[in-house]
């Protein structure tokens, strides 16, 4: 328990520590505040009991409770306050601090790990954090020391009774220790599966369109089902356990009370006690454990907390790459490939390749599918870092610049455009965020979007809602080049950036890539003819290595890869359906 409680502690950043540790000694002073009950009931018992009862001693006794009253209620509303605060502040904080660790991350952290994976470590296990695990350790730490407060001041009063307490304690937190062990493994379980739910809907939602057009509905509705009733049933597992201990917990409570009430009458009447001491320690009896199990009750669910942290440790511990190069802004945007080799999960993707890209020139990767022609851009780019080798950006290797600097030479547009749920025109300034109207309005036009977006009916405050669903992919891949025609590097990547596009709109998305690409450095991949074919050099891509590279015409005049790959194009443009 104490380990976990350190665990807590430890994981959030420190301006929140200290607001929980502000919380504790709140925590202390209400104990105290409780604790005061006690000399305020002896003042006046003693009065009666001596027969020199007053006006005088009943209303500093009652004053004394008012003030412990009064003070308590304020106490424990500052508490709450301060605990809700710093709780939320450590989720907001930690979240923030996860998504920028993860801007840092190698690409393959996210091919290796689901997307629900990372949305629950960000959503559900930071809000637990928040919610749960703030609640459980403040009230499980506040517990211990409220009855600790009360129990030295009963061996204070009568060590013997103080002993009974401790006893009490003692098996009461064996019985804990066996409830917090048994919830172990369903407390991991419960982690695990709520993993599951969330890459459950994901999927479901991301795949509905397929799922319909092959009939599948009750199949991948069964899929979730089941995983969502597997969530509810180590949900119930879980209290279940808890349930078989916590009567338990709770009768060793109420027993040490009813040992402590039948000592304190047993020494009053062997006259080791006198009656008021006795009856004060009645009293007590009822009230010492109050604290205890409130925190027996809610300390089964210490495990969740343990696991919240180690979640979140799990990919705040992860390597970055080294991202400590300098600010530099490059002369010129030659690009050199030297001996470079990438392996992926213990699979070579890139096999000692070499290549120039000079300045403003354009060249087209091209070569079957799974052949690394997206892994090596990727790594011309340093989403990656090279296994062996060197990528240089004018004469520097990238990983001597730092990321932030290095992106900056870079903007892509990809085969799949992600769009954010917010007005088109905050998404066509995403890289420039401080971008007037008329700057988002000058790159629409380039990219031969503005006329469709002014034809919506709130134009460019227009939300398109999340990854742009209400748009075609047409016009999602023009405001994704008028991002990057605001963004303006001077290095360009077009990783199938026509591949799904309609022939209504290719003519307009062509003349955008155009509008783009003017006086940049072009990396491309492509499989049409037309998109590669005045590339200055194009480079055939081949299980990881350069097959053959050249201009169109020197490689149509070579048998291999290339000129097959423009063969079987011609032969499939000339098929007619008889």
């Amino acid at each position: 328990m104490i380990a976990t409680l350190k665990k807590f502690f430890d994981f959030c950043s420190e301006k929140n520590r200290r607001m929980f540790y502000h919380t504790l000694v709140i925590g202390v002073l209400i104990a105290v505040c409780e604790a005061c009950k006690f000399p305020a009931i002896y003042l006046v018992l003693d009065g009666f009991l001596k027969d020199t009862v007053s006006t005088g001693r009943i209303l500093t006794g009652l004053l004394i409770l008012l003030v412990s009253v009064i003070f308590e209620s304020f106490l424990r509303g500052r508490s709450t306050m301060l605990q809700c605060r710093a709780g939320y502040r450590e989720c907001a904080g930690k979240r923030i601090e996860i998504a920028e660790h993860l801007r840092y991350l190698p690409m393959g952290y996210f091919n290796e790990n689901s997307l629900g994976k990372i949305t629950t470590i960000t959503t559900n296990v930071m809000e637990q954090l928040s919610d749960v695990a703030t609640r459980v350790v403040m009230l499980t730490t506040q517990g211990i020391l409220n009855t600790a407060i009360i129990v030295l001041l009963i061996l204070a009063f009568d060590w013997r009774i103080g002993l009974i307490c401790l006893a009490g304690i003692a098996i009461f937190a064996f019985i804990n220790h066996a409830m917090r062990k048994a919830n172990a493994e369903t407390s991991s379980k419960k982690v695990e599966v709520d993993t599951k739910v969330i890459s459950g809907v994901l999927e479901y939602i991301q795949g509905i369109s397929e799922v319909k057009a092959y009939n599948m509905i009750g199949t991948s509705r069964k899929k979730l089902d089941d995983t969502i009733r597997m969530a509810g049933n180590t949900n119930t597992e879980m209290e279940m356990i808890c349930n078989r201990y916590i009567p338990f917990q709770n009768i060793v409570v109420k027993l040490t009370g009813v040992a402590i009430l039948i000592a304190s009458i047993g020494f009053y009447l062997n006259g080791t006690m006198e009656l008021l001491m006795a009856i004060i320690m009645m009293i007590m009896s009822f009230m010492v454990f109050a604290g205890l199990e409130t925190m027996g009750s809610y300390s089964s669910l210490l495990r969740v907390v343990d696991l919240c942290v180690d979640r979140g440790r799990e990919v705040l511990d992860l390597e970055l790459m080294d991202i400590s190069g300098e600010e530099y802004a490059p002369n010129t945007n030659n690009i050199e490939v030297e001996s470079i080799d990438f392996a992926y999960d213990k699979k070579k993707i890139i096999d000692d390749v070499s290549l120039i890209v000079p300045e403003k020139t354009t060249v087209a990767f091209v070569g079957p599918s799974g052949g690394g022609k997206t892994t090596l851009c990727h790594l011309i780019a340093r989403f990656w870092d090279v296994d062996k080798g060197k990528v240089r950006l004018d004469g520097k290797n990238v990983k001597e610049y730092s990321m932030d600097s290095l992106m900056e030479n870079f903007s892509f547009v990809f085969q799949n455009v992600y769009l954010f749920h917010d007005t088109i025109a905050n998404n066509i300034r995403f890289g420039q965020p401080d971008a007037s109207m008329d700057e988002v309005m000058a790159a629409s036009k380039k990219a031969c979007c503005h006329d469709f977006i002014m034809a919506l009916p709130d134009g460019y405050d227009t939300i398109i809602g999340e990854n742009g669903a209400s748009l075609s992919g047409g016009e999602k891949q023009r405001i994704s080049i008028a991002r990057a025609i605001m963004k303006d590097a001077p290095v360009i990547i077009l990783d199938e950036a026509t591949a799904n596009v309609d022939p209504e709109n290719e003519k307009d998305l062509m003349e955008a890539i155009l509008a783009l690409t003017k006086e940049k450095t072009i990396l491309m991949i492509a499989h049409r003819l037309k998109t590669v074919r005045n590339a200055d050099r194009i480079f055939v891509v081949d299980k990881g290595r350069i097959a053959q590279h050249g201009t169109h015409d020197e490689l149509m005049k070579q048998d291999g890869i290339y000129r097959r790959f423009v063969d079987s194009r011609r032969q499939a443009i000339g098929w007619k359906i008889g």
